[in-house]
């Protein structure tokens, strides 16, 4: 089921928003009663793509050569 709420009231009600979609809802953002913006639970196939994306960036990561830049201490670190 769809809801459908203006872009201003939205920002108003943003909880109430984020609790319509906690529920299972999912909310059509309009503005000039166009829409503009659909916001939905998320699902488990989102979960897979996290996931996947994590794996990709994990083998990415694993790939790259790893830089030696000696030891430093915390203020040298924040040293502007």
């Amino acid at each position: 089921m769809e809801e459908a709420v203006s872009a201003a009231d939205a920002n108003r009600s943003f909880s109430r928003v984020l609790h319509s979609v906690r529920e299972g809802r999912s909310v059509v953002v309009t503005s000039h009663g166009k829409p503009i913006a659909k916001i939905v639970p998320i699902s488990e196939h989102d979960d897979r793509t996290a996931l996947g994306a994590r794996a990709a960036l994990l083998s990415r990561l694993r790939t790259e050569p790893v830089v030696d830049v000696g030891r430093w201490t915390r203020a040298e670190l924040y040293k502007d």
